[in-house]
């Protein structure tokens, strides 16, 4: 090499090794780019980015597609994303819990936080607060005014988005009325069928929920989201009214808008991101930006934000719970109301006592009974219910179509009536009560059937058990579909009714043990055991 060569090679191996020096003397942090799995409902923070980047020298490539629970998108092998950034990781964490060790738990940082609220039309939280009791509207309330049609809500998809799952969560905790989080048996039976029915309007995301609102509001008077997005809605200025922002009484699931670390290897960046995010001044302008709660505790809320939320309700802490619970309210964009047949004694022991706590259980279901696990068992509007009254025969069946007061009170008139009989003919009775609940599935499979077996006698006319299994089967898959739940009350044979719950896969309730109100609203919801 010539020495004119030999100069050049020395110049620029000397500029290429200056050059990171020189970055590195600047100050200016090495460019990095991570991939980034969110919940839709984080595309508000996009503005932010920029200057995330130019100070942190890390870009967030955000792809806005994040499901409930990241099936399909985690571990980070198989997706390619870098970080995760969530409305809630409860759903999440709680598949990493039960995948025996496949899956690992990975780093999360609470970002801001937001309560899962219901934004209500003026008119109708004048009306709930009328009704509620020192004013206060608590889920129970939301439940009870979407079954009778007064709230006519929408609420993003459960199986898709965490904000619908953790409103879901939220109405069922309540529903269940432990103050503690839900377990399997608080979910054997779905209570929230009357609160389903009230559900008009549905999406994906919580985001393209509030993006469809503004064109239902005819048709929709509540949403139930995030407190941000509401507040971001009331002043998009796409409303005709503002809606107005309630935190039930009973309690609300708090979102912690949580990043995660899915690859190990980008654990620098990672914290560079967080250390940023957490920052007074970027939580402040958070706040602002997204309407959301900071988790920095310097930081003052905004007037809007400075609500008391109480004591958050609890997340279940098993996956099953959640499955089944996302499983029973299923689709809601599509609408199937219940059929319950009531197969009821009027023999002439149910005279007096038994009788006006039987009239008084419908009484509760219709409406009446206003405590908060009444407000959740209540029959609803859609829902089709027929009663059969027996002695030694079918003494009368009426089948109504909840549509309003009117169904209501035209079934309670059939409980009210009299015409006792002397004997007992339930197996006779029962066959009946499969007859018209086989023919209910027959047309229209979709819905759900049961039948309600009450009675406080022995069987002493008509035909025998054996008889009346011979006929269930004879009745087909239809019959299988249904079945029974016999509530046990004084001198009825026990072990009959428990044979009768166990062939058809239902169960007995003894409302021995309580009342009738509290033995029919234990079995409301449930339908194969």
């Amino acid at each position: 090499m010539s020495p004119a060569g030999r100069r050049l090679t020395t110049a620029a191996l000397a500029l290429a090794l200056l050059t990171p020096l020189t970055a590195s003397c600047t100050g200016e942090p090495e460019p990095v780019t991570l991939r980034v799995l969110a919940s839709p409902e984080l595309a508000d923070v996009e503005p932010l980015l920029r200057d995330l980047q130019e100070d942190t020298g890390v870009e967030l490539d955000v792809d806005y597609r994040a499901g409930a629970d990241l099936t399909g998108q985690y571990p980070a092998g198989r997706s390619g994303y870098d970080l995760a950034w969530l409305a809630s990781d409860r759903s999440f964490l709680l598949r990493v819990q039960d995948s025996g060790g496949t899956l690992t738990r990975p780093e999360s940082t609470a970002i801001m936080r937001s309560p899962v609220v219901v934004g209500l039309a003026p008119a109708t939280a004048r009306t709930l607060r009328a009704r509620a009791p020192g004013g206060r509207i608590s889920w129970a309330d939301v439940a009870d005014a979407a079954a009778d049609g007064t709230v006519r809500f929408g609420m993003a998809d459960p199986r898709r988005s965490d904000t619908g799952r953790a409103a879901l969560v939220g109405v069922a905790t309540a529903a269940a009325g432990t103050g503690s989080a839900l377990r399997e048996q608080d979910v054997a039976c779905d209570r929230l069928r009357g609160f389903r029915s009230g559900q008009t309007l549905t999406a994906p995301s919580s985001r393209d929920l509030v993006d469809r609102y503004p064109g239902h509001q005819d048709d929709t008077n509540a949403l139930i989201a995030h407190e941000a997005e509401l507040l971001a809605l009331n002043a998009s200025g796409t409303l005709r009214t503002p809606l107005e922002i309630v935190h039930p009484d009973d309690g609300m699931v708090l979102s912690d808008f949580p990043l995660l670390l899915l690859d190990g290897g980008e654990r620098e960046a990672y914290g560079k991101v967080v250390d940023w995010l957490l920052g007074t001044d970027v939580q402040r302008r958070l706040m602002e930006t997204t309407h959301r709660r900071p988790v920095d505790q310097d930081v003052t809320p905004a007037p809007p934000l400075r609500t008391d939320v109480g004591n958050a309700l609890s997340f279940p802490d098993r996956l099953s719970v959640v499955e089944r619970l996302v499983t029973d309210y299923g689709d809601p964009g599509r609408h199937t109301a219940d059929q319950v047949v009531f197969v009821l004694d009027f023999s002439t022991s149910m005279r007096g006592a038994r009788m006006a706590g039987l009239r008084a259980a419908f009484a509760g279901l219709s409406g009446a009974d206003d405590s908060a696990t009444g407000k959740f068992a209540r029959f609803y509007r859609g829902e089709r219910l027929t009663v059969v009254r027996f002695g030694g025969r079918v003494l009368e069946e009426r089948t109504v179509t909840v549509r309003g007061d009117a169904d209501l009170e035209a079934l309670g008139r059939t409980v009210a009536r009299g015409g006792y009989d002397d004997a007992t003919a339930l197996w006779s009775a029962l066959d009946r009560g499969y007859r018209i609940a086989a023919g209910a599935v027959r047309a229209e499979p979709g819905r759900p059937v049961a039948v309600v077996l009450m009675t406080d006698g022995e069987n002493n006319a008509g035909i025998t058990y054996q008889e009346f299994l011979r006929r269930h089967r004879a009745l087909g898959d239809a019959a299988e579909a249904v079945p029974t739940f016999p509530v046990l009350l004084g001198e009825a044979d026990a072990r009959a009714l428990r044979r009768a719950a166990e062939a058809t896969g239902g169960r007995m309730v003894d409302a021995g043990l309580s009342s009738l109100s509290d033995a029919f609203k234990e079995i409301r919801g449930c339908h194969r055991q």
